[in-house]
């Protein structure tokens, strides 16, 4: 068996689960073993993005125990966008 974590975050509420799965699980069987927990109601499992460890990963990658395995939101806004609006506000010097 290894260990794992699972963790969202989004800007209201955050979920995080530790659970036990078998070795050769992948981020697929992590996202199921969550799936009727109620910590993650109302987040897209299916369709968000995941990553390991800050690193966008793929659903059949194989965990390591002590993983931890990060679901990701879509952006509301582009990050280039943001700044050059934020650069190009009236009043900034």
């Amino acid at each position: 068996m290894i260990g794992i974590e699972i963790v969202y975050a989004s800007a209201l509420r955050s979920a995080s689960k530790a659970v036990q799965l078998v070795e050769g699980a992948t981020i697929c069987d992590a996202l199921a073993a969550v799936a009727s927990d109620p910590q993650f109601l109302g987040v897209d499992l299916a369709n968000s993005a995941v990553g390991v460890f800050g690193k966008l990963a793929r659903r059949d990658q194989i965990l390591q125990d002590g993983d931890r395995v990060e679901l990701y939101r879509p952006l509301l806004q582009e990050p280039k966008d943001a700044r050059r609006k934020r650069v190009n506000k009236p009043g900034r010097s």
